[in-house]
């Protein structure tokens, strides 16, 4: 059987970021989020990455990854852009960012044969969550079982600001009923003064347990979900045409498989915590916790 194959989201332009966190070192030797990434994957089996970025990162994307990975696991670049016409949409449409998450694994569709995993290039996921996801996709993963890691929303905030999460709704085996993706989470203070987790929508708050289990875009597919997300995206297009700020989320191919009996979404359960690089206040924290793992003795100090 193939190793399964690791797809790298790293496209995004990091707007409240305010610099390439792709390729920012956070590690004691400038090692990037996604080093650990891709430390993490070779160890629990996969054979392949697949960084999908803008063409105008592939110089820089090189420069940090293809030496260091070199005889470690095969590596491949997709390119995601503006040019919608390979994916049935032959009108041109304006906008000043590409259409989204879900976009941007349709444009892997060439580099991919194998079963994969999804990932972003700016979170931080633990060794528990590559190694669960490997055995998923060699073990029990087909076109009509696929998987979603699920994350506990308090291991995934920000002290800083709002954070973005697929909200899971989980039956009773396990396997995923619904993902709305809330876009606006953030931490308030109640009348007691304890800390609780809202979503606003509308102008309301409404509150989130710690233990909800969210989507950090770490899902487990099969070649598949690209028919499956070439047939939705040109309607979506045609629908967001004037919306210059619509993207086409990954959860949206699952939720529509889900909501239409195509095939069922197990959501695998971690208790890692996740460390992520929204905003530059969030960078010293990451180091810290990267400086702890590597003080435990989960990584090495220099990982390539």
């Amino acid at each position: 059987m193939n190793k399964p194959t690791l797809v790298v989201l790293a496209a995004g332009m990091a707007s409240r970021y305010g610099s390439l966190k792709q390729v920012d070192g956070f590690g004691p030797h400038k090692e990037t989020i996604i080093d650990y990434s891709i430390f993490d994957a070779i160890r629990a089996g996969f054979g392949k990455v697949v960084f999908v970025i803008r063409e105008e990162f592939e110089e820089i994307m090189r420069q940090n990854f293809d030496e260091k990975l070199k005889g470690k696991i095969d590596v491949a670049y997709a390119f995601q852009n503006f040019d919608l016409s390979r994916f049935g949409v032959n009108r041109k449409i304006e906008r000043t960012k590409p259409w989204g998450t879900a976009h941007a694994v349709m444009c892997a569709k060439e580099q991919v044969q194998e079963n994969f995993c999804v990932i972003n290039a700016d979170d931080f996921y633990g060794f528990d969550a590559f190694d669960k996801m490997a055995k998923f996709l060699t073990q029990d993963v087909s076109d009509k079982n696929m998987a979603l890691m699920g994350f506990q929303l308090g291991n995934t905030m920000s002290d800083y600001g709002y954070v973005s999460r697929g909200v899971c709704e989980v039956d009773e085996q396990g396997n995923l009923k619904s993902v709305t993706e809330r876009t606006n989470i953030y931490y308030v203070k109640d009348e007691a003064n304890d800390t609780k987790i809202v979503y606003e929508e509308d102008g309301v708050q409404n509150e989130l347990d710690f233990d909800t289990r969210v989507s950090m875009n770490f899902w487990g597919f099969t070649p598949h979900i690209f028919s499956v997300a070439e047939g939705l995206f040109p309607d979506f297009v045609e629908n967001n045409a004037d919306n210059p700020k619509s993207e086409f989320f990954i959860p949206t191919i699952p939720d529509y498989m889900v909501k239409h009996g195509l095939a069922d979404f197990k959501v695998i359960p971690t208790s890692s915590k996740w460390f992520g690089v929204t905003y530059k206040e969030d960078k010293p924290i990451v180091q810290e916790s990267i400086s702890q793992l590597i003080k435990d003795g989960v990584y090495p100090e220099k990982l390539f």
